[in-house]
């Protein structure tokens, strides 16, 4: 092997190895500091030190090495795991489909409570190469909510909301932290939830397709799990807030003039065209795949870490109200 290849092959395991490296416990590793160790490398490279660079490759990802395979998810142990995800996977593609009972999605405490784990796993899983999110049937989210369905309120305690904190920050955060492609092929109406499509890299729609933040001030809820984020960002501040104050409706077609959307599809053919696209990422390299993704998502997320627990802390506060005094 010649010393343009070793240098190629040194610098793709220093990366690798650099992001691999669990953020939290002992084995906590600054990523920028990595970074100047793969600056060092490349000055032991140039200097025809190859005993110098194996040695820093080998500091870098010994962190890992005491992880075994629980570093990584594995397809096989959670493909099966969710009841309301069908998940199947070709090629590097994979594909999430959301459910209930093989119906559309009813949101509520189960999904809540599952989509983090499941995007979590396939955040931890390298052999995804590309993530399509869709839904089931003639809605990609519901029910559409009213005062009436609303049922967080009822029986809220401090260790219950606490569990709904934590999922609402880990749900959005764990999508964010996906290091591929992610294309959303919106089958329908989002009614709950329509910032997990809209957080995609590629949003197809159908032409049935709309959006409303239903289950928020509409129906008696702070808009603070992430909506109160993600709407004034991909809508302007005025028309963000305007949208979730209003409880406004958007269809599929001013979805894509406002810029929400990418293409509108006829129905059928939506979940086909975010195939098109998969097959077309796949076709280009893994870092560059993850690279760009993960230079996508930093911004989205930086805003999340600073707003999305807030958020969710104004929405718990403000069910208070709606609780019956004690007897």
């Amino acid at each position: 092997m010649n010393a343009s290849m070793t240098r190629g092959w040194i610098w793709t395991d220093l990366i690798i190895a650099a992001r691999s490296i669990p953020a939290k416990g002992t084995a906590r590793f600054s990523y920028y500091s990595a970074l100047i160790l793969l600056l060092l490398a490349e000055v032991a490279i140039r200097a025809a030190a190859p005993a110098v660079a194996t040695m820093l490759v080998h500091h870098i990802a010994e962190p890992r090495i005491d992880q075994g395979d629980t570093a990584m998810s594995r397809f096989d142990n959670y493909a099966t795991q969710y009841s309301s995800i069908h998940m199947r996977r070709e090629n590097g593609i994979l594909e999430m489909r959301f459910h209930t009972d093989d119906g559309p999605l009813r949101w509520g405490l189960v999904p809540h409570g599952e989509l983090p784990d499941a995007f979590a796993a396939v955040a931890g899983d390298r052999d995804n190469r590309v993530v399509i999110l869709t839904g089931t049937g003639d809605e990609f989210s519901g029910i559409r909510a009213t005062p009436g369905t609303r049922s967080l309120a009822q029986g809220l305690t401090a260790n219950a909301y606490d569990r709904v904190h934590w999922e609402g920050r880990a749900l959005l955060m764990n999508l964010l932290s996906i290091e591929v492609p992610v294309i959303a092929a919106i089958n329908g109406p989002a009614w709950r939830h329509s910032e997990i499509p809209l957080l995609s890299d590629i949003v197809l729609a159908s032409d049935t397709a709309a959006f409303q933040d239903s289950a928020h001030f509409p129906s008696g809820m702070v808009p603070g799990d992430g909506m109160h984020v993600v709407m004034p960002m991909l809508l302007g501040m005025n028309r963000g807030r305007y949208y979730l104050l209003t409880g406004q409706t958007l269809t599929a077609q001013e979805a894509k003039e406002l810029g929400l959307v990418a293409e509108v599809l006829p129905q059928e053919k939506v979940l086909g065209r975010a195939w098109e696209h998969a097959q077309a990422l796949t076709q280009k390299p893994i870092l560059l795949l993850r690279y760009t993704r993960l230079m996508f998502t930093e911004y989205i997320k930086r805003h999340m870490q600073d707003l999305l627990g807030y958020g969710l802390a104004m929405e718990g506060l403000a069910l208070m109200e709606t609780l019956e005094p004690p007897k």
